[in-house]
């Protein structure tokens, strides 16, 4: 393999050969790709869409929800970035096939368990199980299969972002109208041990790699997991919890950062450092890791802006709107993914890049137009957009890193790239939602100034309600039609913050390919087109 230079070569190159024996099943090997890092996304996806309806069915309050939440993503936080290299020594069927089948167990068993504690442990196994399966997936590919399998598995690996993205609001709804909520979980005891039987026919036997085991840095993956999954702990409640008002935010996210720091210092002085913290300093990488994060933030138009401002605006259920989401933002990414993976054969992939943040700059924009009477098809045009983003964007990100680095030694940076993925989408989520909440005690203030009492505009929309509602009343109509006008005043003002909302996701867009024009040329290599 070619490194980027002689200085990004020692860094890079850094850490145990992720290489292993070839696959004799390569589609095999490829399908373990396919389910393995879809159920992750498809699973995550699916609870933080269904979590009002699993509260319901489990009897939990919102708080307890909120930390069952917490407690199953920061687990998987916490265990992601050592998996490369977990794989690497004890080989993919240890770290990936058995998980599997524990996995669909504990699928099975929680939504069976009605005592918090329990269920919260469940929650954190699952999650550290869960947490597994796509950095391990992602190290079949440089383990097991040929060099010319590397790019279309690489798509699949990283279309399935945007794939669950929109197809995970159908599923949830149907699941929650028509079979139960209870299938959000047992859906995994089909797909895991299937994802287990292909890691086994997929993957070649291979013994422990002893000497990288005794030599391993222990106290490095300890202290960035946990510094890591408290800091994803602390953005994650921040909002509930009034952020650093509370002593739970400033004790979880100092200590993080606490921990974090003690890493850094730890690769320093360790004789074999696990995830040499140098890898940051490749110009190439380091601005590509950065795009991996505006991405994660662009992308929020179409993961969390667009859903959920059908479901607290337009008052819908997934069901009523999941259509629209798998028609325009999942189906045309069955035609565009092949494309993207063409065109990077053929061209600099830089360019596909910037096409693919331009359609997420260009969606926003769309989003700008927002009016409180929007329906679900109004977003079309927009998701087909957001499709467009999806497919062009991930994938060579994932190109450009790997084309700057050894992908033979993945380990070196695989730990930075899943921290970008899993952290810089809660990062991305607890940014918007503090936007959102400020922008509309902004407008809820600025709107008010204009409804005021003996208004006549005020005082004839009151009249009119009234009469609307004397049935019932003098006392209550009255009551009812100032709660229906101050009702009407929060819609607007959702509906600006909403708009707000799109416009930090374009700028967001714009700063991608600000950091896109500042990537190098990457050294010839596998993935050098044409």
């Amino acid at each position: 393999m070619t490194q980027a230079s002689a200085v990004d070569s020692r860094v890079i190159g850094a850490g145990p050969v992720s290489t292993g024996g070839a696959s004799l099943h390569p589609l095999f090997a490829v399908g373990a790709v396919l389910l393995g890092s879809l159920l992750s996304s498809v699973d995550s996806r699916l609870f933080s869409l269904g979590l009002p309806d699993l509260r319901g069915g489990l009897s939990l309050s919102f708080d307890q929800g909120a930390w069952l939440s917490t407690a199953g993503t920061a687990s998987q936080i916490f265990i992601a970035p050592a998996v490369a290299w977990l794989s690497t020594v004890l080989g993919l069927r240890r770290v990936l096939g058995i998980p599997a089948l524990v996995y669909a167990a504990i699928s099975v068993m929680i939504p069976l368990l009605r005592d918090y504690n329990a269920l919260l442990t469940a929650h954190i196994v699952h999650g550290l199980l869960l947490g597994t399966f796509v950095p391990a997936t992602l190290l079949i590919i440089f383990r097991n299969l040929p060099m010319k399998w590397w790019l279309p598995a690489i798509a699949i690996y990283a279309i399935r972002v945007g794939f669950t993205l929109n197809a995970g609001v159908s599923l949830t709804g149907f699941y929650i109208e028509h079979l139960g909520w209870e299938w959000i979980y047992w859906q995994d005891a089909i797909i895991a041990p299937l994802l287990a039987l292909f890691v086994y026919l997929g993957t070649p036997r291979e013994p422990i790699n002893t000497f990288v085991l005794h030599e391993a840095d222990w106290g490095g993956m300890l202290l960035f997991g946990s510094g890591v999954a408290m800091i994803y702990a602390g953005l994650d409640q921040g909002n509930r919890l009034d952020w650093f008002g509370s002593g739970i935010i400033v004790a979880l996210i100092g200590g993080g950062a606490a921990l974090v720091v003690g890493f850094f210092i730890n690769e320093t002085i360790v004789r074999r450092p696990w995830a040499h913290a140098e890898v940051l300093f490749s110009r190439n990488i380091g601005f590509a890791l950065l795009v991996v994060l505006l991405y994660s933030m662009t992308s929020l138009s179409n993961s969390s802006l667009v859903p959920n401002f059908l479901s607290s605006v337009a008052q819908l259920k997934p069901v009523q709107f999941g259509w629209v989401f798998l028609l325009c933002g999942t189906a045309p990414m069955i035609l565009l993914l092949p494309l993207s993976i063409y065109l990077i054969r053929r061209y600099d992939v830089k360019l596909v890049l910037i096409v693919g943040l331009a359609a997420f700059a260009a969606a926003a924009l769309l989003g700008t137009m927002l009016t409180s009477a929007w329906s679900p098809s109004d977003f079309a045009p927009m998701l087909l957009l957001q499709s467009l983003g999806h497919s062009f964007t991930l994938l060579p990100i994932i190109i450009i890193a790997l084309s700057n680095s050894d992908p033979t030694r993945a380990t070196a940076f695989a730990a930075y790239i899943q921290v970008m993925r899993l952290g810089g989408a809660e990062i991305s989520v607890a940014l918007m939602t503090t936007w959102l909440r400020m922008r509309e005690q902004v407008h809820s203030n600025l709107l008010g100034l204009h409804v005021a009492a003996g208004d006549a505009d005020v005082s004839r929309l009151l009249g009119k309600l009234n009469a609307l509602f004397a049935p019932h009343g003098e006392d209550l109509a009255v009551a009812r039609s100032v709660g229906t006008l101050a009702s009407m005043v929060q819609k607007q003002a959702n509906t600006l913050a909403y708009i707000d909302g799109f416009w930090l996701t374009f700028w967001f867009a714009i700063a991608g390919l600000v950091c896109v024009s500042l990537i190098g040329r990457a050294p010839i290599g596998p993935f050098s087109p044409r």
